[in-house]
């Protein structure tokens, strides 16, 4: 017969209590049984526990350097059961988390904070990449969840879009438009210089960038590629070009820049998370209806504009 964790459940009882009858009643057990399993128990120890006499129950010096060790692995093992309940439920672990730098003007923020305040056992590593990176990424498990722009195509992948907004104009801000009052034409940058990322880096915003331009009468004439979305704002208050930019863009504050909304109906640029269809991590679940809860992340700005480039 080994010792059990009842045995030391029993034992510890009777040294809170100091009473056989109290620590019975504090068991939910009858004294009997109680007495029986304390006994069973300084026989697997192989030394005497308490000393009892009719009027008291105290203590041996075997007994003080028992309950001492009894309470530490009681507390471990609770602490262990609660650990393991917390790693099921998603709230321990690591997640390792992709996101393209616009994610970081719009949902990324507020969705980290509240995931952190619900799970702040969870390790979170965090990699800034384009999408083209993100889905191969994704796909090869170096990645566990990330933020890209549809369209998502591909057989091992789920995709759920968060986040919508339309398209403004970034101006130098020595460009005419910049000081007009009010929204301006799309139209009237038909002769300007373009900043543009290369489409393979994210086809589906690209395609309803240059759709937006055609709907309005003519086809972008890019001068320079960035990568960056921060590098092509950058480029705009330098003078190289103007940019149709995602809305939530102007939080950055750069010098020399102009945001202006538009006239005509912009698509709404989708935002959305990817990952692997049969990833059984908890905490990615977790991260996902974080993600379904929290109010700026749950692709709100409406539907997107018909022949902008849809993912569905």
């Amino acid at each position: 017969m080994n010792i059990e964790l009842r045995h030391l459940r029993y034992f510890v009882a009777v040294a809170d209590e100091l009473h056989f009858g109290r620590a019975a009643r504090r068991l939910h057990m009858s004294q009997p049984p109680l007495s029986m399993q304390i006994r069973a128990l300084e026989e697997l120890v192989g030394a005497p526990l308490f000393d009892r006499t009719q009027r008291r129950v105290s203590l041996t010096k075997a007994g003080e350097v028992m309950v001492r060790e009894s309470r530490q692995i009681l507390q471990k093992t609770q602490s262990a059961v609660l650990a393991a309940r917390s790693a099921s439920r998603g709230e321990l672990g690591e997640l390792v988390l992709g996101f393209v730098s616009t994610a970081d003007y719009n949902v990324l923020p507020p969705l980290l904070r509240r995931f952190r305040d619900s799970a702040p056992g969870v390790r979170l590593t965090l990699r800034e990449a384009t999408t083209d990176v993100q889905l191969e990424a994704v796909a090869a498990g170096r990645i566990d969840v990330g933020f890209v722009y549809p369209p998502v195509e591909h057989p091992d992948l789920d995709h759920r879009v968060i986040h919508r907004e339309p398209l403004v104009a970034a101006l130098p801000e020595r460009h005419r438009l910049a000081r007009v009052r009010g929204k301006v034409s799309l139209a009237d940058l038909a002769e300007a210089a373009f900043v543009l990322f290369p489409r393979p880096l994210a086809p589906g915003l690209y395609d309803d960038i240059v759709s937006f331009c055609r709907r309005a009468g003519f086809s972008p004439r890019v001068e320079q590629e960035a990568v960056q979305m921060q590098t092509i704002v950058s480029l705009v208050s330098a003078e190289v070009g103007v940019a149709l930019i995602p809305a939530s863009l102007e939080n950055l504050g750069r010098t020399g820049v102009v945001y202006k909304a538009l006239k005509e109906a912009s698509p709404l640029t989708e935002l959305a998370l990817v990952w692997r269809r049969a990833d059984p991590l908890a905490t990615l679940r977790l991260f996902l209806e974080t993600a379904q809860s929290t109010p700026s992340a749950r692709g709100g700005g409406g539907k997107k504009t018909k022949g902008a480039g849809s993912t569905r």
